[in-house]
């Protein structure tokens, strides 16, 4: 098997992205391409989340191949087991403070959205071949789509769609995220569904990746895969719109297109031309992953509550970035300096060698 530093380099840069866009100094100031798209299209931060769901499936691959894809028992109740943690710690991630009233706390997002769509991925990539992993993916895929248009005329919007149908039968109002003004899930249960194939697709890339010996061929491979997808999607969202909000089939195919064109720049940048240093934060980032994205998310909630004279120490703290910069670059620079924060928390935790897994 053919390992690659590339795809440890992949998971520090979208970790280190998901901070950047998560973290601004002000949400009223944001460079366009570090915003989602407000409705159908997509941005470069709408790729970050299915790149994500990308390298937790790369890893899977890593990770069962040490136990020869066992079906065991013992197997699908580590997953299971996973799958609770990290659902549970996203659930916690949404009500703490622990100041607002129960009816209201917030059951899904990002990670509750990737504790069910392991959960999914690892039981099928444990129960099926090759060829059954692509079968499931495209019946998934089309089901979906299916799924989407069966409300009729409304189907594609943020009041009419059959996920938030679902997700208000299921969830109810108060325990949604809200969305230009409605009661909507972008993390919703049925839009869930599809991303499990991001995750399928990450492990089956993988796969084909570390069975080539030639590194050449393997970029070349990869470019051909993701321009392909790319463009399948670009084709199909004619008929069905990209849509992270929905997670459409087409943002699906998309997204895991785009991955893998970056992929491809990683293998010829670390691989082939040995450029290590260049990336060498990068791997230091992609060491303890959903620790630090988990840890992020806390530090920033803790000091939103902390108050600093009228305001809180962040809107304080980003105010100090204005003195010096234009609002949408002080609010960048704010954002960056958390990339930069959490990448020294990455670095003290790789030196002591400490890698939590979640």
């Amino acid at each position: 098997m053919t390992r690659y530093l590339a795809l440890d380099a992949f998971r520090g840069i979208t970790i280190a992205l998901m901070i950047l866009v998560n973290t601004p100094g002000t949400w009223s100031h944001v460079y366009a391409p570090l915003l989602h798209a407000d409705w159908h299209g997509a941005t470069p931060t709408d790729l970050v989340f299915p790149f994500f769901l990308f390298i937790i499936g790369s890893a899977m691959f890593f990770s069962f191949k040490k136990s020869d894809f066992s079906a065991t028992p013992e197997q699908f109740l580590k997953i299971i087991k996973r799958a609770f943690i990290m659902f549970f710690i996203g659930f916690m991630l949404n009500i703490i403070p622990f100041n607002t009233p129960v009816e209201t706390w917030r059951i899904m997002g990002v990670l509750q959205r990737i504790g069910i769509a392991y959960a999914i991925a690892a039981s099928l990539v444990l129960l099926l071949r090759r060829r059954g992993i692509f079968t499931v993916s495209a019946i998934i895929l089309l089901a979906y789509w299916g799924l989407l248009l069966s409300v009729g005329e409304a189907s594609l919007t943020i009041e009419g769609n059959i996920i938030r149908q679902f997700d208000l039968a299921v969830l109810g109002a108060n325990s949604m995220y809200t969305m230009r003004g409605v009661s909507f899930e972008p993390e919703g249960l049925l839009s869930t569904i599809p991303a499990v194939v991001n995750m399928l697709l990450g492990f089956e890339l993988t796969r084909y990746l570390t069975s080539i010996k030639d590194k050449n061929s393997s970029v070349i491979k990869l470019i051909i895969i993701g321009g392909l997808a790319i463009g399948l999607g670009a084709l199909w969202s004619l008929v069905l719109p990209i849509n992270k909000s929905l997670w459409t089939s087409s943002y699906v195919i998309y997204t895991t297109g785009f991955a893998c064109l970056l992929l491809a720049a990683f293998v010829w940048l670390i691989d082939i031309k040995g450029q290590e240093k260049l990336v060498a934060p990068l791997l230091v980032y992609g060491t303890n992953p959903l620790f630090v994205y988990v840890l992020s998310f806390v530090f920033v909630t803790v000091y939103l509550t902390i108050p600093v004279g009228d305001s809180s120490l962040y809107r304080w703290l980003y105010e100090q970035f204005k003195l010096v910069a234009e609002p949408k670059l002080a609010s960048f620079l704010f954002a960056f300096s958390h990339v930069v924060l959490f990448w020294f928390v990455s670095l003290k935790l790789y030196q002591h060698k400490i890698f939590i897994k979640i």
